[in-house]
């Protein structure tokens, strides 16, 4: 694709990264037949290939429009159309790019700019978001539908494990999960613990920064990194492994630190090195699944077929596909992929909040693919793809790590 960015983003690292990616575009359209919205919609502006050929038009200094934003707003940022593009265009950093000048030059309307910026200033603080969860679980049953979609039963934590190892792990708890599913981070620090690993909670980290980044505050977010370093550092430096993670949208983000703060004098040599630290908790537990065997027969099995539901974040953002699968069958889980399990639940962040009809759309549609697989349980990866889930269905939908959990009680 030729490009002549306009000069207000030309010789900018933006807009050389945003050159880069759009001469990597060849127009062959593949990326549409695994776009979410675009099977929804039959829009090719509501396709990779054609919000693309918006963003090319912005860049090069066309005026955006309250439609342009719009069809930008549209996409889940699933990254699928990543999997499929056989040049390798890095869509998700271009639509970040591209959502953020659009933005700038386009106004929203009042009540989207007080949603958005209720989101990116609640959320990330969970000083703020906890009690405000708290609260929300107390009046659960008196709330109108579509707050409760939004807000889980009340969850038990269990216990933190106590034991000392010497191998130690750094663990993100995240902004939002510590509130609305307790148990996924003690099911994680328990289940390592098992294989004689300790988990160490920083206590001055919190989110990982990708609420604002897709918020498109990005100075807010790279401020979010900037924190997190400086509270994991000085375990980086006394030896912990790795770092876990155990949401895999947080993952993506936190692996992408590297990128996002390389031109940082202060902090983009330790931003890389956290970056080569990150690890999903699949990628932690996929080399020790022998010894998880051995943990399981000492614990209890589970024979109901479970359908596991794979994150965009984890299968398209970070590549990392059949692991969880290997993992659980070597458990004796017998598990159940759904057809078309590549496309988006709807989740994608904040998206279910903003486009609630949407995301409504592509949940259900997800829900009768998991429920055509006969399973009585889904587990996934996300605390966003679980929560969303289970707001459409009674079967229990959970982290894969909480069963691991009780398996090895």
């Amino acid at each position: 694709m030729q490009t002549n960015l306009a000069d207000f983003i030309k010789d900018t690292p933006e807009g050389r990264e945003a050159d880069a990616i759009l001469r990597a575009c060849v127009h062959c359209g593949f990326c549409t037949a695994t776009c979410p919205t675009y099977q929804l919609f039959g829009d090719e502006l509501d396709g990779p290939r054609g919000r693309i050929y918006l963003m090319k038009r912005v860049l090069e200094g066309e005026a955006p429009t309250r439609r342009t934003q719009l069809h930008l707003d549209r996409c889940l940022t699933c990254r699928n159309c990543e999997t499929t593009c056989p040049s390798g265009v890095q869509y998700g950093r271009l639509v970040d790019i591209g959502r953020k000048v659009v933005d700038d030059q386009v106004a929203r309307p009042l009540r989207e700019r007080v949603v958005r910026s209720l989101l990116k200033e609640v959320l990330p603080r969970r000083w703020l978001f906890s009690p405000a969860m708290k609260v929300g679980q107390a009046l659960r049953p008196l709330l109108p539908q579509s707050l409760r979609n939004k807000v889980p039963a009340r969850q038990q934590s269990g216990a933190w494990p106590v034991r000392q190892h010497a191998r130690t792990m750094l663990m993100l708890e995240g902004c939002v999960q510590p509130s609305m599913s307790p148990n996924t981070n003690t099911a994680t620090a328990r289940v390592l613990d098992a294989l004689g690993i300790g988990l160490i909670r920083a206590p001055g980290a919190g989110c990982c920064g990708a609420i604002r980044h897709h918020l498109n505050d990005h100075d807010g977010a790279l401020d979010d990194l900037r924190r997190n370093i400086d509270a994991w550092w000085p375990h980086v430096e006394a030896g912990a492994e790795a770092i876990v993670v155990n949401a895999s949208g947080c993952g993506v983000m936190v692996k992408d630190y590297g990128k996002l703060l390389a031109a940082d004098p202060q902090y983009g040599e330790r931003a890389r090195k956290i970056s080569e630290l990150a690890r999903d908790i699949a990628e932690v537990l996929h080399q020790h699944k022998d010894a998880l065997r051995e943990l399981v027969k000492a614990g209890q099995r589970d024979d109901v077929p479970v359908a596991w539901h794979p994150p965009c974040t984890l299968q398209h953002g970070q590549k990392i596909r059949g692991v969880v699968e290997e993992i659980l069958r070597a458990a004796g889980v017998d598990v159940k992929l759904c057809a078309d399990s590549h496309l988006c639940c709807g989740s994608a962040g904040t998206y279910s909040v903003l486009l609630p009809e949407i995301a409504t759309q592509l949940r259900d549609d997800k829900l009768r693919k998991l429920d055509a697989t006969g399973a009585k349980r889904i587990v996934s990866a996300n605390i966003g793809c679980v929560t969303h889930l289970q707001s459409g269905t009674d079967k229990p939908v959970e982290h894969w790590i909480e069963l691991v959990d009780r398996m090895i009680a």
